[in-house]
């Protein structure tokens, strides 16, 4: 060509290779590449190339090799057929799911017999009959969960943690869907929750707002307690437990999963351990975890009621000799407001524990602040069983407990 024509050496996107434009399409989101589709004849083709959909069937839905092998479908119709059923979910599905497969791998594991109290998934028009039924809209998150399990029977334990003290218990069961529309609220003070756990033994629920009323924030969960000092019995104190399904879900299975939670005869217990709340003497290894009750507590007047569980353990180590049993207790209690109370007394929750190497005991007490938040620390003192005048204070690490935010009704 003369020097003075520019010749046009531009391609456009259609007219590269397959190869590249393969790679180019696998990069795309599920959205993109289903609207390559419309663009020309070749891009629709390469579009519906089965590989490129195997990245986002693995990604929105999880679903594996064998999963694919069973249902004898192509990647592309698997996700187009996942998703007419579960596309208004596609943002929060995989979350939910994986947080159901980790738990109940678990539960396997841990606590075989809860798995059998899960109940099957429900339908889009069981939900939509429950949106109808109580005039108000689910949340995404929550119609999704469902759509995996729908929540458990009414049994002991429950899924959503217990809490025992000597006469007291707690089991919080997952409402399916139907029981929780059974127990929506309409009443002041609870206008439009609904409850997503239930204790049999204590009547406690977990609600979440379904309205952005009361003072409180749309799709918050929350435990109630009544107000003792108001005249209106509609006046009640939320403690706060999530802001959203999702978070509140997904965080719970999370420390289930991850071990932060005790497992104690097959039930899952809902203590929270610090990782720095350990303390060693000599052979002797001192933890403690610790949880709130709201069921126990009361903001007006205030009373906060915590309970702790405390592990003593002689390493596996230690010399036979260094036997010993535990005589006495000394506690320094402090609240928030700098208050201190010293608590002295033989044994613990009237026993006289013996540790020997290898060997764990461990207890359950509670405490209660007139403040939000305070902490504990102390010491046991020991006496050696094979030197009986000999005794040694083992320190009990200092721990916090701090009340969960929380709101009043402005009803």
């Amino acid at each position: 060509a003369p020097p003075d024509v520019e010749v046009s050496t531009a391609l456009s996107l259609e007219q590269l290779p397959t190869d590249p434009l393969l790679l180019i399409l696998s990069f795309l989101d599920y959205r993109d590449l289903v609207s390559c589709c419309y663009l020309n004849r070749r891009l629709n083709q390469l579009s519906s190339h089965d590989p490129l959909w195997k990245r986002h069937c693995k990604k929105y839905w999880l679903i594996s090799e064998e999963e694919k092998s069973r249902r004898n479908q192509g990647w592309r119709a698997i996700f187009i057929s996942t998703y007419s059923d579960l596309g208004r979910y596609i943002h929060y599905y995989a979350t939910l799911k994986k947080a159901w497969d980790d738990l109940k791998q678990y539960l396997g594991q841990w606590c075989p017999r809860m798995i059998g109290s899960l109940k099957e998934s429900v339908r889009e028009e069981d939900l939509d009959a429950v949106e109808a039924q109580i005039r108000c809209k689910l949340p995404d998150d929550y119609r999704c969960s469902f759509r995996i399990h729908n929540g458990q029977k009414l049994v002991v334990p429950g899924l959503m943690g217990s809490m025992a003290l000597s006469n007291h218990y707690r089991s919080e069961d997952l409402l399916d869907i139907d029981t929780a529309a059974g127990g929506f609220q309409q009443r002041l003070g609870l206008k439009q929750c609904l409850p997503l756990t239930f204790c049999i033994h204590t009547g406690l629920s977990q609600y979440m707002a379904l309205e952005s009323v009361e003072g409180r924030n749309k799709y918050e969960i929350f435990y109630q307690c009544p107000d003792q000092m108001a005249r209106n019995p509609s006046a009640i104190v939320m403690f706060i437990t999530g802001t959203s399904y999702l978070e509140w879900f997904t965080s719970y299975v999370n420390k289930v999963v991850t071990g932060s939670y005790p497992i104690i005869r097959d039930q899952i217990f809902r203590y929270v351990h610090d990782k720095d709340c350990v303390a060693t003497t000599e052979d002797i290894t001192v933890s403690v975890s610790t949880s709130f009750l709201p069921e126990l507590s009361s903001v007006h007047p205030p009373h906060y009621f915590f309970t702790y569980r405390i592990r003593i353990e002689m390493s596996k180590d230690a010399l036979p000799e260094n036997a010993c049993q535990l005589e006495s207790r000394y506690w320094r209690i402090t609240n928030a407001k700098g208050d201190v109370e010293e608590v002295q007394g033989p044994g613990v929750v009237g026993e006289f524990p013996v540790i020997s190497p290898g060997k764990v005991y461990e207890y359950t007490s509670c405490t209660t602040f007139p403040t939000t938040s305070g902490y504990m620390e102390g010491y046991y003192t020991f006496h050696c069983l094979y030197n009986k005048d000999r005794f040694f204070n083992v320190t009990i690490p200092r721990f916090h407990m701090v009340c969960p935010t929380f709101k009043v009704s402005t009803a």
